[in-house]
């Protein structure tokens, strides 16, 4: 029980992840895994590897790997998403044309969640009327393996329920292993970069028009959750949308935001002041 607090404690200090009581079996599964990978035998040997010197910081980024892995898939709440499509149409009627829409997809795993937003983008950008501006949408992730996965932008069918066939036809195209793969004009559209949350107030990712941010505070501390909000509500612009899980958070409120009227979603939007980033 000692060795498994004492992990506990360093993957929130690093990562901010709290790992329960009741999630200790996935823990100790994911630590002998990597354990057996390297054949350490036992788990104070591997946590000394670890937390030493640069060896230890290579293995550490490897590790994460192991304990960050969210399942996900594209259009996974389409209500969040379709809250979205509205949201970037009512920006378009009167966004000029040379201010681009900026968007994020933080903790995007392995890129589903961030092409879904392209996606939206692209449809909507292509039923507003007269000329249209650009759009810069990032995506980011604490895991370099998920985020290498997601610029290869290779999918298996069960990952795309979400999707309507008119959007499978349009936006991939088959290739082999009976996967889809994104379309390069989409995917090419799309900056993946590492990023850990505990990390965000160094983001320079700012003015932001939409941020979303689903499935990924249920892993922190309530205080914590509450931090993390209040930081990007200071990255979004005036008039910006943060879309959250539906129920990850239900104690929080921020005097820049108001919260979206619409029982399906977890959104908010920030009011028209501009107040600077501390």
């Amino acid at each position: 029980m000692q060795q498994f607090h004492q992990w506990q404690a360093l993957l929130e200090a690093r990562t901010g992840v709290c790992v329960t009581d009741q999630r200790r079996v996935f823990l100790q599964t994911s630590l002998a895994t990597r354990m057996r990978e390297l054949q350490i035998e036992d788990y104070q040997s591997y946590y000394e590897y670890v937390t030493q010197g640069p060896a230890g910081a290579i293995e550490w980024s490897a590790l994460i790997d192991h304990l960050t892995v969210r399942e996900t898939s594209f259009m996974r709440h389409r209500p969040s998403f379709d809250c979205v499509q509205h949201h970037l149409q009512g920006l378009l009627a009167r966004r000029p044309a040379d201010q681009p829409l900026q968007l994020w997809s933080l903790g995007c795993a392995s890129g589903e969640e961030a092409y879904s937003l392209a996606l939206i983008t692209e449809q909507c950008l292509a039923s507003a009327a007269g000329e249209t501006p650009d759009y810069a949408l990032w995506a980011t992730d604490i895991s370099l393996k998920a985020l290498e996965q997601a610029r290869v932008a290779r999918y298996a069918t069960n990952r795309l329920g979400g999707l309507t066939e008119a959007e499978k036809s349009r936006w991939m195209r088959p290739v082999e292993g009976g996967k889809l793969e994104i379309v390069p004009t989409l995917r090419d559209r799309i900056c993946f970069t590492r990023l850990n949350i505990l990390e965000l107030a160094q983001a320079p990712i700012r003015d932001l028009d939409i941020i979303f941010c689903q499935n990924l505070l249920i892993y922190f501390r309530r205080w914590r959750r509450r931090d993390l909000l209040n930081l990007l509500a200071k990255r979004l612009a005036p008039g910006g949308m943060l879309i959250i899980g539906l129920g990850e958070i239900v104690d929080w409120n921020n005097p820049l935001l108001e919260p979206v009227p619409d029982d399906r979603v977890q959104a908010y939007v920030r009011r028209d002041t501009h107040e600077s980033l501390e």
